[in-house]
This record gives C-alpha cells, sequence and structure tokens, in this order.
C-alpha cells in the first residue's frame, strides 16, 4: 500500500474522529459528572442531522444557521429527557441510568423512523474542488468540518476552566454532596449538562451528515466507536476522548486500505486493546487507589 493512500485514509479518519470527539466528549462529560455512560448520544446525533435536513428544505440552505437550529433544538431534547428520565434516576444506580439512556435512544430513533421513514436523506453542501499536494487530496469542507469541531471543543474546555460555571462543574464531578453542602445548585448544574451534551449532538449530527447519507441508524451505529474511544483516551478524561476518538477514527480509515470496510472496526478494536494492554487506564487515565 502506498503511503498517498496511507496519507489520504489519515485525513479522513482526522476529520470524522474530531467531528465525533463532539459526542465522545459528552459521553466523558456525563460519566464525570453524573457517573453513568450515556447511551442516547448516538441518536441525539441522529435526531440534529434530521433536524438541519427540515430546516434546509423548510427554512434556509445556510449550514450556519442550519448547524445552530440544530444544535439548539437537540439541546432542547436532552434538556427534555433530563427533566422527564434521568432526574428521577439520578439517586438510583448507574445502571438504572444506563438503561433509561438506552430506552431513550429507542424511542428518538423510532420516533424519527415513524415520521421520516427509512429514506435516505442529505445535508446540501457547496460542491468544492479537493486541492491536491501530490496525491494527498484536501476538501476544504473537511477543513471547514474540523475547524468548526475544533472550535467547539475548545469552546467547552474554556467554560470548563476559565468560567465560574465550570468551576461548579468540576466541584460536582469530584464530590456532589461536598459541592451541594458548599451551596453549589446540583440540578443547575445538570440542566447546564443536559443542554451542552444536545448541542454537541447535534452539531456532530449536522457535521456528519455533510459526510454521510442521513438515516435513522446514523448515530447508533456509532455508539460503540464513541464508547470505546472514551475508554482509549481514558474514563473521565475530556482530553483523553478527543485524542482517543481521533486515534480510533484514524485506525478505522487506515485499516479499510488493508482488510474493508467491513473489517475497519475489527482492527480498530484491535488498536484499543494493544493500547490498553500497555495503559490499562487509557492514555489520559488515571490510576486510582480504591481500598
Amino acid at each position: 500500500m502506498d503511503w498517498i493512500s496511507i496519507g489520504n485514509a489519515a485525513i479522513n479518519g482526522t476529520v470524522i474522529g474530531l467531528l465525533l470527539a463532539l459526542p465522545a466528549l459528552a459521553v466523558t462529560l456525563v460519566f464525570g459528572i453524573a457517573r453513568f455512560p450515556h447511551a442516547s448520544v448516538g441518536d441525539y446525533m441522529t435526531f440534529g442531522a434530521y433536524t438541519a435536513v427540515v430546516t434546509q428544505s423548510l427554512l434556509t440552505s445556510s449550514l450556519i444557521v442550519v448547524a445552530a437550529v440544530a444544535s439548539v433544538t437537540t439541546a432542547l431534547l436532552s434538556l427534555f429527557f433530563y427533566i422527564w428520565v434521568f432526574r428521577a434516576l439520578a439517586q438510583r444506580s448507574p445502571v438504572a441510568s444506563l438503561i433509561a439512556s438506552i430506552g431513550v435512544a429507542f424511542v428518538v430513533r423510532s420516533s424519527i423512523t415513524f415520521f421520516a421513514g427509512q429514506s435516505q436523506y442529505i445535508i446540501e453542501a457547496p460542491l468544492v474542488r479537493a486541492w491536491n499536494f501530490g496525491g494527498i487530496r484536501v476538501l476544504p469542507t473537511d477543513l471547514y468540518i474540523m475547524a468548526t469541531a475544533l472550535v467547539a471543543l475548545a469552546a467547552v474546555f474554556a467554560l470548563l476552566h476559565f468560567t465560574s460555571l465550570g468551576r461548579r462543574m468540576r466541584a460536582v464531578s469530584d464530590n456532589p454532596e461536598l459541592a451541594s453542602a458548599s451551596g453549589i445548585k446540583v440540578r443547575e448544574v445538570m440542566l447546564t449538562l443536559s443542554a451542552i451534551v444536545g448541542a454537541f449532538c447535534g452539531l456532530g449530527g449536522v457535521l456528519l451528515g455533510i459526510k454521510a447519507v442521513v438515516l435513522p441508524e446514523l448515530g447508533w451505529e456509532l455508539i460503540l466507536p464513541i464508547f470505546a474511544s472514551v475508554i482509549l483516551g481514558g474514563i473521565g478524561s475530556p482530553v483523553g476522548a478527543i485524542c482517543g476518538m481521533v486515534l480510533f477514527g484514524i485506525s478505522q480509515e487506515v485499516a479499510s486500505l488493508y482488510v474493508g470496510s467491513s473489517y475497519k472496526l475489527v482492527l480498530a478494536f484491535l488498536v484499543l486493546l494493544l493500547v490498553l494492554l500497555i495503559r490499562p487506564q487509557g492514555m489520559f487515565g488515571k490510576i486510582s487507589a480504591v481500598r
């Protein structure tokens, strides 16, 4: 296999990895703060993609407006399910919240299928010619996708580390009981977290819909790689979730050159297993002592 093909595959894997880093970061934040793995993020992405399709058909073709509408609408959906489902399960076992999130995923996907059917849709983007650098092809659209994802990720990191809200979120993540006793309104933190999760998944769904065909199973099929990337990077590590997703995306695309698209997920998981054999806590995870 020539290096040009590997380079093109690595570029495409980086694009996919960065846009999927949005829901991967959402999963990490939920696990770190709410203490359960959120299995609905994939279908939240699908909802965001379908919202973009509807917005383009009814309102405007502007991708900026479409992405904003999809992000806000999916944030509202996430808030609805938090208030209706997850808030009532906050004091129960994380397994209960995990199972509930799977149920929410089925509800969202079934609702989409009921109203939209199994027809294929696309999010219309301007057709542009790829830049060619000695065989290495770079699409300007991919650069816009990566830039959008990076700006969104940087905004969340700025929120977490340079605002009072971010400090409250980190305090709740460290010790919810102590944070509540210190006067931090945990419910407001959870509402904000749910809005961020929805907005990130909605934006990720739009970016993915630009690269792929929009189907009801669009996001559900990605939930396993998203969870795997979170484990690869280190559970609870936002930086690890991003790096893990990018590495996972590159591994899948490069693997498809050798074994075909049907088995690329297998080799990507092989990379996951090899990393975890060397660092069981993940690339950026920390080893915690347990008494």
